[in-house]
């Protein structure tokens, strides 16, 4: 395919985004299967501008004076692309598969294009309704924060310290330019190609053979944040695919005791092939086998840690799922808090006197972080927060000492501020 017919095709998919509202890899998919001609290559650049589009849906539909699915693009190639109005013209000159010529007002709209006087919203391109929230997280820095959760995210791995170290991954990984992450230590960073297409390290002897997963460093930082030290007794209450228990396990180097488990068996499944590949020995998966079972029963009180990864709107991963932002609803905020107030007091039943609840989301959302600690504390008056200066200095992480969320309550990680995805962390302890 010609770039210009990637253009057409990248509009098509937006298109069906657009107008019903289904998940951008459905789209993509979709389009593949019914276009087998496109190649690997032409699948990927086209997923790569789609991705990019969606992530500057709000400002470059401004620049263009359109909310249009071509207005998405051509935008989009000037404002993350650094493509002026006469390489995109060049593009869209109404051949065969190619997008028809650009407008007189296209053309003046993109030699004009400046996101000056652009409220925050669209400047930091997210949804209008949320802005309230992002003023409570950011104040007046919140399109410069939301602005640079709008870039490209990098492929973070972590070195399974059960099977290899970083030297070993880095040399391994070389021909990836992988590069040290900046806060984790067992992080290492591979950033995305030129034209935005992800680098794929699946297929990498070292991923088969466990020596690393694949891991935002934010998701890292947070289980180290946990400090889970060998010998204890800790609940992954939310473990889902797994992620987080095989970083915990890591950290006990094998030794005490996890239970995984998670309110959807099925979200479980993937974890006993990954326990499998890591070299993880210290892990009990407890899946519920019906609706009202509990499969914790039995370890009230008892517990060293339980790790909270609560659900929530997914605010923080938008880098990597920009369509997921053009898609969310007050409804599923209130639905999302709801569900973190029911899940914080179930870990509080298992806590036991000295022991700690590490309560995270991948949100930058005031009321599913800060909000929901505060509202637990109100309720259970046996726990109170830790330092999260503490937190991070406890942890032997002093460099995020310093980004406290706007209630205080716990740590917020961010593009911005971290370079990670966005991440919120709260320690709390049983006093009583």
């Amino acid at each position: 395919m010609t770039p210009s017919a990637r253009l057409t095709a990248a509009i098509e998919v937006l298109d069906d985004i657009v107008a019903r509202r289904r998940p951008a890899n459905d789209v993509l998919k979709d389009w593949g299967l019914s276009h087998r001609f496109a190649g690997s290559g032409d699948r990927a650049s086209i997923s790569a501008l789609v991705h990019d589009a969606l992530r500057r849906r709000a400002s470059a539909g401004f620049i263009m004076g359109s909310e249009s699915s071509r207005a998405m693009v051509l935008g989009t190639l000037h404002l993350a692309r650094g493509l002026d109005g006469n390489a995109i013209s060049a593009l869209c000159d109404g051949g065969r598969f190619a997008p028809e010529p650009l407008s007189d007002a296209e053309r003046a709209a993109l030699s004009d294009a400046n996101l000056s006087g652009a409220p925050a919203w669209v400047a930091g391109d997210y949804p209008e309704w949320l802005d309230g929230e992002f003023f409570e997280a950011f104040g007046e820095g919140r399109a410069e924060e939301l602005t640079a959760l709008s870039s490209r995210a990098p492929v973070d791995i972590r070195v399974n310290t059960l099977k290899a170290d970083s030297e070993t991954v880095s040399a391994q990984l070389a021909h990836m330019k992988v590069q040290p992450a900046g806060y984790s230590p067992v992080g290492l960073r591979i950033m995305p190609l030129d034209d935005g297409r992800a680098v794929s390290v699946q297929s990498e002897p070292g991923f088969q053979k466990g020596f690393f997963e694949i891991q935002d460093e934010g998701s890292q930082l947070a289980a180290i944040l946990a400090a889970p030290d060998p010998g204890m007794q800790i609940i992954d209450l939310c473990a889902g695919g797994g992620g987080k228990t095989l970083a915990l396990a890591a950290l006990m180097d094998n030794r005490g005791q996890i239970f995984a488990t998670d309110s959807d068996k099925r979200r479980l499944a993937p974890i006993f092939d990954r326990m499998t590949r890591a070299g993880v020995r210290n892990v009990q998966v407890r899946s519920p086998k019906g609706k009202d079972d509990e499969p914790l029963e039995g370890l009230e009180g008892h517990i060293d840690l339980v790790v909270v990864d609560a659900p929530c709107t997914g605010t923080g991963t938008w880098r990597r799922n920009p369509d997921a932002k053009w898609r969310v609803r007050p409804n599923a905020l209130e639905d999302r808090i709801k569900e973190q107030a029911g899940v914080l007091d179930r870990a509080a039943h298992y806590v036991k006197l000295g022991g700690r609840i590490a309560y995270i989301t991948c949100s930058l959302l005031p009321r599913e972080n800060d909000g929901a600690v505060g509202e637990f504390l109100a309720r259970n008056d046996a726990f109170e927060a830790l330092d999260p200066v503490d937190v991070a200095n406890h942890a032997g992480l002093d460099g995020l000492a310093s980004f406290l969320s706007a209630g205080g309550l716990g740590l917020q990680l961010t593009p911005k501020r971290t370079g990670t995805d966005g991440f919120y962390i709260s320690v709390l302890k049983r006093v009583a």
